[in-house]
């Protein structure tokens, strides 16, 4: 693995083995043993988007791993101000040891692992988010016993980076993955595509549906996110009729398993894609999903960079 951009590049005991790390140095954090495993190491973040959990996650994860990470805001650094990729992924590989990128064009993150010599971590573009899969990947192994496989997740909600990340992460590990969008909101085709290939080996099975309680009934799992991703602020006022109906709320949940779990990425607008009674309950893990991005992102760093 020399970069962590999609989750559908990486094989399958991979991801299981990063998850297995993260569970193993959080375990070590909570029983107060040091694992610095990236002594002098140092980690650029470059943010194109704002962040709470990405930024928090990937500076204090750098900091107990034993190394150091550099905040980057992109209108800062002369990639803001016009200086090509390539010019950038060339002089940041002769001083740190990985980049980090939390930007709106995926295509600018292939670009930096083309150009670049070192690393290149995906921490968010508008096609995918695979650091917050991964974390919530490791939640749901929490919250049932190790399992995974044969597990049924559902999302609800604008079929965006989350969505497509997160059809490929529940197809590579064998979780079954069904997906309710409005019409016209649907997931990218290309990473139904790739998810699909990957569940034919996984033996994953993956619905896509307009209608919500067919994707949450028998679901042990039920996710969602916010309806208007960064950027994508002018978009509000058309998407409110298109989605309506697509709230998870109590009644939605009551579909679900009886032991499901909510997940959220946050941050999270109730009473527009979860009710303040759903995400406030006791089936509400999305603080363990926002906490686990720190030791599952710290298991990619010491991965990629040890």
């Amino acid at each position: 693995m020399n970069h962590f951009i999609s989750l559908h590049d990486i094989e399958p005991a991979r991801i299981l083995a990063l998850l297995d790390q993260a569970d193993a140095l959080k375990a070590d954090l909570k029983a107060g043993r040091p694992h610095p495993l990236l002594p002098g190491k140092t980690l650029a973040m470059i943010f194109s988007k704002s962040s709470t959990r990405t930024r928090v996650s990937f500076e204090v994860g750098m900091y107990q791993l034993g190394g150091h990470a550099l905040y980057l805001n992109a209108g800062d650094i002369q990639l803001g101000r016009g200086e090509p990729i390539p010019d950038t992924a060339g002089v940041l590989s002769r001083m740190v040891d990985g980049i980090m990128i939390r930007t709106y064009s995926h295509q600018d993150v292939m670009d930096l692992a083309r150009w670049g010599t070192i690393p290149v971590i995906n921490g968010l573009t508008d096609l995918h988010h695979p650091c917050q899969i991964l974390s919530d990947l490791m939640t749901v192994r929490e919250r049932k016993a190790g399992q995974l496989q044969g597990l049924r997740m559902a999302y609800v909600g604008d079929g965006n980076n989350v969505a497509n990340s997160l059809l490929h992460g529940c197809a590579k590990v064998g979780m079954d993955i069904a997906i309710a969008t409005p019409e016209g909101f649907e997931c990218d085709a290309t990473s139904i595509a790739e998810a699909m290939e990957d569940a034919a080996r996984s033996g994953s099975r993956i619905t896509l549906t307009h209608d919500p309680r067919e994707a949450v009934e028998h679901a042990d799992a039920v996710y969602t996110d916010t309806w208007i991703s960064m950027g994508q602020e002018a978009e509000k006022e058309r998407k409110m009729i298109p989605f309506k109906g697509f709230i998870v709320d109590a009644a939605l949940m009551s579909l679900a398993r009886h032991d499901a779990i909510f997940l959220h990425c946050l941050p999270a607008y109730r009473g527009y894609e979860v009710s303040a009674d759903v995400i406030d309950g006791s089936q509400s893990a999305v603080y363990d999903q926002a906490e686990n991005r720190l030791h599952a992102q710290k298991a990619v760093l010491a991965s990629l960079l040890v």
